[in-house]
């Protein structure tokens, strides 16, 4: 659904709080479950007990939301599909390849890889801020990637990261069709029901009853110091889903695009950090350059698309007050794009 923008009186800083909780929740999800992955459970395992414990937390809020599955079964399922279990097995498959920090930049492509499908795809002219965007973000991934090592990482590594990405674009594009217009769906309400559909895709995708338990009653390690099992589990699933979701989705309802973009770019600078101390994936100079980089253009496509219909946006790159719809125009308040303002991670 449309957002308002604007944080209540003297919220501001709750808001930048929120975002930023939000940014270290999802971004300690990689190196909570890769030990686990480690450990013996399959990627994919990790990826439904994490999908599925959310869901029954969510469901409450499924429950308040239900008319959705009246109004918008398709985008509930296609949430559900992409955005949820494809973004999350993706992931958390080329994690157990290559390290966190390089699988979670490759994902960030996605901002760009979605102006891609507006001008190649929809065919609509982008904006040039749009379009530096996305050559910084490709040049960034070069060096992240080491190109000029013949790509020493593990390529099918690569090529889920890269999944994982595509994903989200599936997640921006459903995002447009499901936030506009009097038949806008409520976020939260897309959030509990993609989470559901997801633990059904998955169900019978995994296998789940082929899990090895018993790693779960076990200790994993990160980086040589053993960690209960159980607590990697319950971390992915309160802290880096449900209290991630929950804490993304207020702050960007009070923030602007751009803020909430930046902000949310932290999370790869969390999962980076985090998964050099606590797992021992140290990056090169050139990969951290690359990474800062990749950041930059994802941050640079966003500004690409500020608080106003896409349809006209990526043709001007143009403020909302260009066209006459900024604040207070026509009598209506200014409205955010959820899309590319860091509501939608996936990881």
């Amino acid at each position: 659904m449309p957002l308002t923008q604007g944080d209540p009186p003297g919220g501001r800083g709750g808001s930048l709080g929120l975002a930023l909780a939000s940014a270290v929740a999802f971004g300690g999800s990689g190196v909570a479950a890769k030990p686990l992955i480690e450990a013996g459970l399959d990627p994919l395992h990790v990826v439904w007990l994490r999908v599925t414990g959310a869901a029954l937390v969510m469901l409450p809020v499924a429950v308040r939301h239900r008319a959705l599955l009246r109004r918008r079964p398709a985008l509930l399922a296609g949430f559900g599909l992409f955005a949820v279990a494809g973004v999350q097995a993706s992931y958390f498959a080329a994690i157990s390849r290559i390290p966190v920090g390089v699988a979670l930049l490759i994902e960030y492509l996605a901002p760009a890889l979605v102006l891609l499908w507006v001008r190649f795809v929809q065919r609509r002219p982008v904006s040039r801020s749009a379009a530096v965007g996305v050559v910084l973000a490709v040049a960034g991934l070069a060096c992240v990637v080491e190109v000029w090592s013949g790509l020493s990482l593990d390529a099918l590594g690569l090529l889920l990261a890269l999944a994982a990405a595509c994903c989200q674009v599936a997640y921006f594009v459903l995002s447009d069709h499901g936030s506009g217009g009097s038949d806008g769906a409520d976020p939260l309400g897309v959030i509990a029901y993609g989470l559901l559909f997801g633990a059904v895709v998955l169900t019978a995708v995994a296998r789940p009853w082929e899990t090895e338990w018993g790693v779960l009653g076990g200790s994993a390690r990160m980086d040589g110091t053993p960690v209960a099992a159980w607590l990697l589990l319950c971390w992915i699933v309160l802290i880096a889903t449900v209290v991630a979701y929950m804490t993304g989705v207020v702050s960007v309802r009070r923030l602007s695009p751009q803020v909430a973009g930046v902000v949310a770019c932290l999370e790869a600078v969390v999962a980076t950090v985090l998964a050099w101390v606590l797992l021992g994936e140290h990056l090169s100079g050139p990969q951290l350059a690359g990474g800062a980089v990749v950041l930059v253009g994802a941050f640079v496509a966003q500004r690409g698309t500020p608080g106003r219909p896409v349809e006209s946006v990526v043709a001007t790159g143009g403020a909302p007050s260009e066209a006459g719809q900024g604040p207070g125009a026509a009598g209506e308040p200014a409205v955010v794009d959820e899309r590319l303002s860091g509501g939608g991670h996936g990881t």
